[in-house]
């Protein structure tokens, strides 16, 4: 029991960034469906308060308060399920290798400016 050796199951760079990024998805997708949740009931409630114990009976404030909660509910989900598609991982995987590399572009720029205004040939018959 203790004195076997137990097998390392290493997982690789590229399989943990998939596994996070599965893990905060799943985050992401149970945030919005208990969001929904929490809209419904509180929605019920909403209007049981208007409607039952009369709070406010001359004017149905409830249906402005829904209004406005279902939008933020609709920019939530909006958020999760079409940003995040055209904006995920893949997406940002893309933009940081297009800017290293223009980033490896202009370092080579520089440098050969510099063996051109500074060629090693000419430091070194200084030197001698």
């Amino acid at each position: 029991m203790f004195s076997k050796k137990k097998a390392d199951s290493q997982i690789d760079v590229e399989q943990h960034e998939l596994l996070e990024n599965a893990q905060r998805r799943i985050k992401q997708k149970k945030r919005v469906f208990s969001h929904f949740v929490v809209f419904l009931i509180g929605g019920v409630f909403l209007i049981l308060i208007n409607k039952i114990l009369k709070y406010g009976e001359q004017y149905d404030w409830f249906v402005w308060v829904i209004l406005v909660w279902a939008f933020l509910f609709v920019v939530h989900a909006f958020n999760v399920f079409v940003t995040q598609r055209f904006m995920g991982m893949d997406w940002e995987r893309k933009q940081r290798e297009r800017l290293v590399t223009k980033q490896k572009q202009r370092i080579a720029e520089l440098q050969k400016e510099i063996e051109t205004e500074f060629p090693l040939s000419q430091i070194n018959k200084k030197k001698e």
